[in-house]
């Protein structure tokens, strides 16, 4: 069976919802027969390579909410990511173009080190104080620690069109499929589950997937699940 997770890199549901799911298929029993590729999706696609902001400063500008409510929202996420086990910065990150890191998590995919990768960016992202989006020696050193080949990296990042067919048609597939929110996860083209979703939804939906061929479905996991969209990234307030 495959999953497929439509994320991004500066999505924090999708960091948080990537451990939720891992946690539904660590006790999912036929774990083993369970093929997971992420597809790109890029929350800002329009934003210029060097148009870099820190992230209080970015949620104030696009979505129109105050620096409290913004440092609040920032809050809350670090604790929904701490009850995960996951680091999250809280202050002090910032938020840019990922087009690059998706276009490097297709080379990696092709080397079979696509989760590797996915997992080094996204704690440099959210945990580490060093950022990804200034300085595309911080993506080599990152793909190299994932395995992959420093000149093969520094190669395909000198070449805006290297890979960059490969993450448009995700994003086309994405809005084939009526995401217009990530994280998105689609089983076997069977069922997709929209958002980070408790653990027990995601075992649900894998468990009813692994058995069933039918058309994709929205799994309901009773209300709607903290995601990120062209709106911003939705927050619980308790």
């Amino acid at each position: 069976m495959r999953v497929e997770i439509w994320s991004d890199i500066a999505c924090p549901w999708c960091y948080v919802g990537k451990a939720r799911f891992e946690k539904a298929l660590r006790d999912f029993p036929h774990r083993d027969d369970v093929e997971v590729v992420h597809r790109s999706f890029e929350l800002d696609p329009g934003r210029a390579k060097g148009d870099i902001q820190p992230v209080i400063t970015m949620l104030t500008k696009k979505y129109g909410m105050s620096a409290a409510q913004a440092e609040a929202g920032e809050d809350n996420l670090g604790a929904q990511a701490a009850a995960e086990g996951l680091d999250y910065r809280t202050r002090g990150r910032d938020h840019g173009s990922t087009f690059d890191m998706h276009r490097l998590l297709h080379l990696a995919k092709e080397q079979g080190r696509q989760e590797q990768l996915l997992d080094l960016l996204y704690r440099a992202n959210f945990a580490e104080e060093r950022s990804v989006f200034d300085d595309d020696e911080r993506l080599v050193e990152l793909a190299a620690a994932a395995g992959l080949d420093a000149e093969a990296v520094r190669a395909v990042l000198a070449d805006p069109d290297a890979y960059a067919d490969e993450v448009r048609a995700d994003e086309r597939e994405a809005a084939q499929l009526g995401a217009n929110g990530v994280p998105f996860f689609v089983l076997d083209r069977k069922y997709g589950v929209s958002g980070a979703q408790p653990a027990e939804v995601f075992t649900q939906a894998l468990t009813q997937a692994y058995g069933e061929r039918s058309p994709l479905k929205i799994v309901d996991g009773g209300e709607d699940a903290e995601a990120c969209g062209p709106d911003g990234c939705a927050v619980p307030q308790h």
